[in-house]
């Protein structure tokens, strides 16, 4: 091996190019070995993936076993909503808060909820009797299981409230024991008495009814409360026939979970129905006109192997001990997306190969050339997702998805170099041996054809007529090839083409940095759920109906407070100002206030508390929210709580948000100690921090390797081209998602790291082939690169895209989002390769002029030696 010293080029540069040379042909002859090794024994190479696969298919079948907790998959799971919540379970128990009106304060449990939504301009306030009707059925039904009934008999005080509910017209109503509650947050698309201080209300179009359930925590009454919440919804839809003066939208615990889970069964017939797509557009876009040349079973054969692998990959998940959620439906695009490149790439470099080797050196060099490059973006692939599913990663759902993705990568690559290779390799027996590529049967010789019917001329075809046998480059009749050749690569590089491509690219960054700058977080659960499921509907109805006022808010004042300080109950008024509030202390105030009783000690307050205020019927249930402690004779509060709910306008889980970054850091400067919280903040506490650490800390790691790797490769404005070429797809797929109003959900966010790692597959080797290229213009560079590897991305995008259309008939958000992530990922891969890089890198380096200078001192070398012969042999000019 012999490296010449280029004029002004150091030592340090020289060992730099000598070191990356060294790598890259000790990489090649390693998978010139391994191609040869895989050609020589190709039965083993079949029979032990085939084997592997039913193994682990069958542990699919016997294993499989959904996930049923909605919360632990999709909230992040370290969050001080998580931990708010414990400590207000372990200050006020599940029991004590189920006898309460809003007793969903730590965890929803069992329960039944509906919407009961007059036709327009109606008044849900003038169907007193419709409502009590439903409301007295669902208190009356019973779900058996066995010999245990649950009904629904902790709701029976609620009839009390409802009645008077109805009956009055003010947000805080009074039952008939005096108790006060607050109902804004259950009456719907509300109209008040203008002018009126009490906030009046003159009429509701939707009223909101919880029911909930006590399971007490076993097994046999949370299945009871499972029944239960079966026959509340088989109830509703019975309501629903019997009045149709009312629309009702029910909701039980389990609904969430269920519609989750629906998508995976609406998913199943059009999956299939893409992997026939898929399958149909790799054996055309495979098949030639040359019989012998052409190689249709090969793309088929290829789709089946990623098929394969991905069975694998599933069985071994639950050989250990994983459980099946809707986010996995990603993975066999994904997983597709990446295998099939590699088989297209293999087969591509197969037909570069030299007809007249055997097919043992054939498939060796096929895999000479192709898996280097398939190695480094496999290994992208598993460095990206490894990331995702490291302990950074906050969503439950994603760190799983990023597992499974992580086996698939390696069970892809180990598939392709042995089950296709082994394919690769009869295929390349029979093309040897002048057989059809399709009918497997001995091609006949052209005198014979000569003699037959034109159409049999045609099947049996093999080229001889136009070009030899021994053709040197075979491939370029392939269809793809001849339009990328003749047609494409001349239009692309045209000077005049080039400034339109310019303002299509400024149009893509403009449109793209648009978008970057109005992501939204996903932290709503609907965009994960069918889209025409009963959850999604009644979650839009709230949406539209019930977002004056926000969910109940418990605010909890974990340790002892000066509640008779004039001070503290200053603070208190300022922590609550702008809610509307259900409180003892309020009441407890104006209960002093109205009796004119003095309570400004701490003997007096608690004692008066304890002996008069808590005894009163209209105030007895106040005795759940504060916690005594008794130290001798002396009695302490040692801990309290109250319920906030506060005005917010259409967007009530973006306000809930920032009403909880304001009261939190509030809860650090301020003499109280508290917490807020409410169910539903476990689902958006720090969402978007959590849902985007995953492509941050994937897009860091592949960014890291590349720059580790900067002087390691061939060239190093190889890795620079590609470290610009992902961050344009990248930013222009999440601008252009963001537009397309797809919010920044777990689903979308594991397309952002899967379009990393397919925009690095794509465009490596076209750009490595372009700055390793020693034509004398980048022109003409360009179009050698689009040659070699144009046909391979084509097939591989166009099957992928195509793949992708049966998604759009899945009625399931889910899969909504999936599609428009990936359509993206694929279109703007595709405009960079064959659209924006072809033009740009005609502009920019690496320069190509030092190729020409390098041939002229060579060309003017040999003609000194050959000088030199002359003079030294005057005999014998001739011969030389």
């Amino acid at each position: 091996m012999c490296f010449l010293r280029r004029p002004g080029a150091s030592a340090g540069w020289i060992w730099w190019r000598m070191l990356r040379q060294v790598i890259h042909r000790g990489l090649q002859s390693f998978f010139y070995k391994l191609g040869l090794f895989v050609s020589r024994h190709p039965v083993f190479f079949l029979t032990v993936p085939a084997v592997l696969t039913i193994i682990f298919g069958f542990s699919l079948l016997s294993r499989f076993q959904p996930d049923t907790d909605l919360e632990s998959l999709v909230a992040p799971s370290h969050s001080l909503a998580k931990i708010e919540r414990s400590l207000a379970s372990s200050l006020f128990s599940l029991d004590q808060s189920k006898s309460q009106l809003y007793s969903d304060l730590h965890t929803p449990g069992r329960y039944g909820r509906v919407i009961l939504l007059s036709k327009p301009g109606g008044n849900i306030l003038h169907q007193a009797d419709v409502i009590l009707q439903i409301h007295r059925a669902v208190l009356e039904m019973k779900a058996n299981a066995g010999n245990s009934v649950s009904s629904c008999h902790e709701c029976r005080h609620r009839q009390k409230s409802l009645s008077v509910m109805i009956t009055s017209f003010t947000y805080l109503i009074e039952g008939k024991d005096g108790r006060r509650s607050f109902i804004g947050h259950q009456l719907g698309g509300v109209m008040e008495v203008p002018n009126s201080k009490d906030q009046r209300v003159k009429s509701a179009r939707a009223i909101q009814i919880t029911y909930y359930l006590q399971t007490y925590g076993s097994v046999t009454q949370d299945l009871i409360g499972e029944k239960w919440e079966s026959e509340f919804c088989k109830l509703m839809h019975k309501m629903q026939l019997d009045h149709q003066d009312l629309q009702l939208y029910s909701l039980a615990s389990f609904s969430l979970w269920k519609d989750f889970h629906q998508t995976s069964l609406l998913a199943r017939g059009k999956i299939l129905v893409s992997l026939m797509l898929i399958l149909l557009t790799a054996t055309l876009s495979s098949s030639m006109k040359d019989c012998l040349r052409s190689k249709p079973f090969l793309g088929l054969l290829g789709v089946l192997t990623i098929c394969i692998s991905s069975v694998t990959a599933a069985g071994i998940f639950f050989i250990t001990d994983g459980k099946y959620n809707s986010t996995l439906l990603g993975i066999p695009f994904f997983a597709m997306g990446h295998g099939t490149k590699g088989v297209f790439e293999l087969l591509s470099g197969w037909r570069r190969t030299r007809e007249n080797l055997p097919f043992k050196d054939r498939v060796a060099d096929a895999y000479s050339d192709v898996m280097v490059s398939y190695t480094m973006t496999s290994s992208l692939y598993f460095i990206a997702f490894g990331m995702g599913a490291s302990p950074f990663t906050n969503i439950e759902a994603v760190k799983v998805f990023c597992q499974n993705m992580c086996v698939s990568i390696l069970l892809n690559y180990f598939y392709i170099f042995s089950f296709f290779g082994s394919c690769l390799v009869f295929a390349g027996q029979l093309e040897q041996n002048r057989y059809h590529s399709v009918f497997c049967c001995k091609i006949p010789s052209a005198e014979y054809l000569d003699r037959k019917p034109v159409w049999f001329q045609t099947m049996m075809n093999d080229g001889h007529q136009h070009t030899s046998h021994h053709e040197t480059n075979p491939y370029q009749h392939h269809f793809i090839q001849h339009f990328l050749r003749e047609h494409y690569n001349e239009w692309i590089t045209n000077i005049y083409v080039k400034p339109f491509v310019v303002i299509l690219y400024l149009i893509y960054a403009s449109f793209s940095f648009m978008g970057c700058l109005q992501i939204n977080d996903g932290a709503n659960i609907i965009n994960l759920l069918a889209s025409e499921s009963p959850s999604v509907s009644y979650a839009l109805i709230q949406q539209k109906y019930f977002s004056n006022y926000s969910p109940v808010i418990g605010f909890y004042i974990y340790e002892p407070l000066e509640y008779w300080n004039g001070t503290v109950q200053e603070d208190l008024k300022t922590l609550s100002q702008g809610f509307n509030t259900v409180s003892w202390i309020e009441q407890y105030y104006q209960y002093l206030r109205v009796g004119n009783i003095s309570a400004t000690n701490k003997s007096d307050f608690i004692s008066i508390l304890q002996s008069s205020f808590l005894k009163k019927p209209e105030f007895q249930h106040f005795k759940n929210d504060i916690i005594f402690s008794k130290a001798g004779d002396e009695n302490n509060i040692i801990a309290s709580r109250l319920y906030l709910v506060a005005r917010t306008s259409e967007n009530t889980q973006r306000e809930a948000v920032e009403l909880l970054e304001k009261l939190r850091p509030l809860s650090l400067i301020q003499s109280i100690k508290f917490i807020v919280f409410n169910p539903t903040f476990v689902f958006m506490d720090h969402y978007g921090l959590s849902v985007t650490m995953p492509v941050l800390i994937s897009g860091f790691g592949i960014l890291l390797v590349l720059i580790l790797t900067f002087f390691l490769v061939i060239h190093p404005l190889g890795n620079f081209w590609l470290i610009l070429s992902v961050t344009s797809i990248e930013l222009g797929v999440l601008g252009l998602m963001t537009l397309w109003n797809v919010d920044m959900d777990c689903i979308s966010i594991l397309c952002l790291i899967y379009t990393l790692n397919f925009a690095i597959d794509h465009c490596a080797p076209l750009l490595y082939t372009f700055v390793l290229a020693t034509e004398h213009t980048r022109t003409q560079c360009i179009k050698n690169s689009l040659q070699e590897h144009g046909t391979a991305i084509l097939q591989n995008v166009s099957s992928f895209l195509i793949g992708l259309v049966p998604l759009l008939f899945v009625p399931s958000n889910l899969t909504f989002t999936l599609f428009k992530c990936l359509l993206l990922a694929g279109s703007c891969t595709l405009l960079h390769c064959f659209v924006i890089l072809p033009v740009f890198l005609t502009f920019f380096p690496p320069s190509k002029k030092h190729h020409k200078k390098k041939k002229r001192a060579k060309r003017k070398e040999r003609e000194e030696i050959e000088c030199i012969e002359i003079q030294e042999n005057p005999d014998h000019v001739t011969a030389v």
